[in-house]
């Protein structure tokens, strides 16, 4: 968990008011208890913190930062698949919270540009055969942050059935181009 810890670290979590209104600072431990398998879901743990259904709070570009560096260490199989499923929740976010969008900030967008500089983390997942469901996640969000449609084309080819039926058939597409 080593990279987790340092990244965790790395954010000035006391400077970002969390979605429940508190400073962000005790998405720290909450970070690190999905990093240890400890928490039954990054979502569920972080909702109403960095997320809220159709918004983003101000954590989510750094707890998105997180769970990417959670992709590349060593955590835990279901911690992974929980980090996965909060990496696809913010580049899926709809909106940014008031106070964000007040300071000019697009917090869905920024999730997505800091998803994107792990591109190849979640390739590595497609293909990892560890399992269908977590490169069915790792494919879906994707489909939202590289615009190298070709690429993810010959992916979904190569993948075959590592991927579920919906990314097999294009079903998880933000681009129906893509198919």
């Amino acid at each position: 968990m080593r990279l987790v810890e340092l990244e965790i670290a790395s954010q000035d979590w006391d400077g970002m008011r969390c979605g429940c209104g508190s400073s962000a600072g005790h998405l720290r431990r909450d970070l690190l208890r999905v990093a240890a398998g400890e928490s039954p879901g990054a979502k569920g743990a972080l909702e109403g913190h960095a997320w809220s259904v159709p918004v983003l709070f101000a954590p989510a570009p750094a707890v998105t930062s997180v769970a990417l560096a959670a992709l590349a260490d060593r955590v835990p199989a279901q911690a992974r698949d929980r980090f996965l499923d909060l990496v696809q929740c913010m580049v899926a976010g709809d909106g940014t919270d008031f106070a964000s969008a007040a300071q000019g900030l697009d917090l869905p967008e920024l999730c997505r540009e800091v998803a994107a500089q792990g591109l190849w983390l979640l390739y590595a997942e497609v293909g990892s055969g560890r399992s269908v469901a977590a490169a069915g996640t790792a494919f879906e969000i994707l489909t939202v942050v590289d615009a190298n449609r070709d690429r993810l084309r010959r992916v979904r080819a190569a993948a075959g059935e590592l991927l579920p039926w919906h990314c097999r058939t294009g079903l998880c597409d933000d681009d129906l181009r893509l198919t």
